[in-house]
């Protein structure tokens, strides 16, 4: 196109194979990440407001939780992930699950713990906005037992610090290389 439209010369496209084949000219062509795309362009993952506004001084119990994902890396490199629920009044992890995958049943069997046990009247969950906590199912069963969903802003982990930092001691303080397999 560009010898066309610059220099006004017509060339066959079968010879512009054969002239990068002769000198070894392979062009470096970037494919779009089918995955980003998914889900930019995937409406059933929307985002919640961020209701916390980083008020993390909660008095009472069972009113404001914090959650979210961690990996765990164990012997070998190999990853455990860790779903990790926290309420923000007590400091005390309500419900946590261990997968050996990332998929959305990571988030949503976290969820259930805490649906199960508690008293969902008036409760907040915050969290970041990953495709976990953005995906349609994890959203309707929030609605379904009346909880209010409140996420951090896009790239803001201090918006979510109380459970970023239990992330952090628990894996400066618990010695998970030692593990051999997921089970042990």
């Amino acid at each position: 196109m560009i010898l066309q439209n610059k220099y006004g010369i017509i060339m066959n496209l079968k010879k512009i194979a054969r002239i990068k084949k002769q000198y070894g000219l392979t062009p470096r062509i970037r494919k779009k990440n089918p995955y980003n795309v998914l889900f930019k362009n995937d409406l059933e993952h929307r985002t919640a407001p961020n209701l916390l506004q980083r008020k993390f001084d909660v008095n009472k119990p069972d009113t404001i939780y914090s959650t979210d994902i961690s990996y765990l890396l164990y012997k070998d490199g190999q990853r455990a992930y860790l779903n990790a629920t926290k309420d923000l009044a007590t400091k005390e992890i309500v419900a946590f699950n261990i997968s050996k995958n990332l998929s959305i049943q990571t988030a949503f069997i976290g969820l259930e713990k805490v649906l199960k046990h508690k008293n969902c009247s008036k409760l907040m969950i915050h969290s970041d906005q990953g495709v976990h906590y953005t995906y349609l199912l994890y959203i309707q069963k929030l609605k379904e037992f009346d909880v209010t969903q409140s996420m951090s802003r896009k790239g803001n982990c201090l918006d979510n610090a109380l459970i970023e930092s239990f992330f952090r001691h628990l894996k400066d303080d618990i010695d998970i290389k030692a593990c051999r397999t997921f089970e042990k």
